[in-house]
């Protein structure tokens, strides 16, 4: 796997968690995270609009070769879930006007990829984010969600390279076809 880096997103209406990776080598290194902060007293409009100008900042601040974000999962609340859909589709337009291939990853799929249990509680993704990343402290809950997505692509991309460089295409599709990539 060539140098990458990875911003990965943890989309929401009121908060958008951001963290960036670097992928040379072995290991992912931490490059930067935090999240964008909602005004909940402005429109959703205004909250998209932020999002979207938020996401291209960073990608003019990180110079990111790729994009990764946590898929929308289907609340009982409805219009919390498409609020939700909203948000992220503002981060990936975002990314995908910057030039970014941008790719998909459920909730399961990042928690398994990162702690190694799907079901896993946020506190052990923080700590595990904070271990994998040699952090001092823990970030917060959205950014570590969000480093954990890039955490999540790093891995599954290095893996699917792997296996398309030594020939085994057919192994290597499966690999791929576990994440969506919208371009």
């Amino acid at each position: 796997m060539a140098r990458e880096i990875i911003l990965g997103i943890d989309p929401g209406s009121r908060k958008t968690g951001y963290g960036v990776v670097l992928m040379e080598g072995r290991d992912p290194q931490y490059l930067g995270s935090g999240c964008i902060m909602m005004n909940t007293e402005e429109s959703l409009a205004e909250r998209l609009l932020l999002i979207f100008e938020s996401v291209t900042s960073l990608v003019e601040q990180f110079h990111p070769t790729m994009m990764a974000i946590e898929e929308v999962f289907v609340s009982k609340n409805v219009q919390s879930t498409i609020k939700l859909a909203e948000a992220r589709s503002a981060a990936m337009v975002a990314g995908a006007k910057q030039g970014l291939k941008v790719y998909e990853y459920t909730p399961m799929q990042i928690k398994q990829a990162v702690v190694g249990y799907g079901a896993a509680a946020k506190e052990q993704v923080q700590f595990m984010v904070t271990k994998i990343l040699h952090l001092n402290g823990r970030p917060q809950a959205d950014a570590a969600d969000a480093l954990a997505c890039a955490i999540c692509h790093a891995y599954t991309y290095k893996v699917s390279s792997a296996l398309a460089l030594n020939g085994l295409s057919q192994l290597g599709s499966s690999v791929r076809g576990r994440y969506r990539s919208w371009n």
